[in-house]
């Protein structure tokens, strides 16, 4: 099959991140620092970058990693503290590792859009990580614009009787769940419309992530009568992926009508969905176009849904 190296390797990448971030949750109360754009990162955030990276670096050398993070803060004499506590972390995964290898790897993200390239959240949905809820470790393939590979971890993701859920989808292969812990694959299916235990959608837990006004105004333009289901990060792809909801809705703040969202906070769930069955565009209707830089510069908003709503869900925002 297509890519199946690729997926391998990134599923391996994305698994170990996701026991390091469970590891930090379980082990330490996990202290944020705030970044220049006041977002807040964590020990977590640059763990799971730096085995992310350094994995996808030395299986594909000439592939450039657009990431979130990098280790310019984490280098200075003020933060020797955090950084001997990242590297503590990352060596229960890559025993070899130290902090100067660690800082290495990190930046191995600072790479640029290109041809081909991979795209990484190390973990999406912080906020959700610091508060016990939900995040996600969202790592993508793309080449020639067009995202190939997608692979998600959602570590506290509950969906029927298993909690810890790992999405991945290939382009042409479909889509499948299997348990983070390990276990067998299972394919995945959005919900059809006539489904009505399902028939509610998703949103973000900030309201400053999107304008929740008008979201629910379009939920039930589409004839989505439930309360909306909060959650952080991708997560929100996996639910719709899998057939827990049937519409995502992320429109842009009237705070920061401009906004413009990064790739990594849309790629790795844009294709699980896509490839179970479902369709992601913009506002507008436009694909979301991953060829230009780290931001979607060309969309505005992001619409996922199940496929047969998403056209009334198009109209009722123009």
């Amino acid at each position: 099959m297509a890519y199946e190296k690729e997926k391998e390797i990134a599923i391996a990448a994305v698994t170990g991140a996701a026991l390091l971030c469970q590891e930090v949750r379980r082990q330490m109360v996990p202290e944020a620092m705030a970044k220049q754009d006041r977002s807040p990162v964590t020990v977590a955030d640059f763990g799971a970058q730096a085995v992310v990276c350094k994995t996808l670096r030395e299986l594909f050398p000439n592939d450039p990693i657009v990431a979130e993070e990098d280790a310019a803060e984490l280098k200075t004499a003020a933060m020797a503290k955090p950084l001997q506590q990242v590297s503590q972390y990352v060596q229960a995964i890559i025993p070899e590792a130290t902090p100067e290898t660690v800082t290495r790897w990190i930046d191995y993200g600072n790479g640029s859009v290109g041809p081909r390239y991979w795209t990484l959240d190390p973990i999406d949905g912080t906020k959700g990580f610091l508060r016990n809820d939900q995040y996600a470790v969202a790592l993508a393939l793309v080449e020639a614009g067009e995202i190939k590979v997608g692979v998600l971890a959602c570590p506290a993701l509950t969906i029927g009787d298993t909690t810890g859920i790992l999405f991945i989808a290939v382009r042409g292969a479909g889509a499948v769940m299997q348990p983070l812990s390990g276990g067998s694959a299972q394919s995945i299916q959005v919900a059809a419309s006539i489904d009505w235990a399902h028939f509610r959608f998703v949103e973000s837990v900030e309201s400053g992530h999107g304008n929740q006004e008008q979201q629910s105004a379009i939920a039930q333009a589409a004839g989505i009568t439930a309360d909306s289901l909060r959650m952080d990060s991708q997560a929100k792809y996996g639910a719709v992926a899998a057939g827990e909801a049937v519409l995502y809705l992320r429109l842009p703040s009237p705070k920061s009508p401009d906004y413009r969202e990064k790739i990594w906070d849309h790629a790795a769930g844009v294709i699980v969905v896509e490839e179970a069955g479902g369709r992601v565009t913009d506002m507008t209707g436009r694909p979301l176009d991953f060829s230009q830089s780290a931001k979607l510069v060309n969309n505005r908003g992001v619409v996922v849904s199940n496929g047969e709503i998403h056209d009334k869900v198009l109209a009722a925002l123009q």
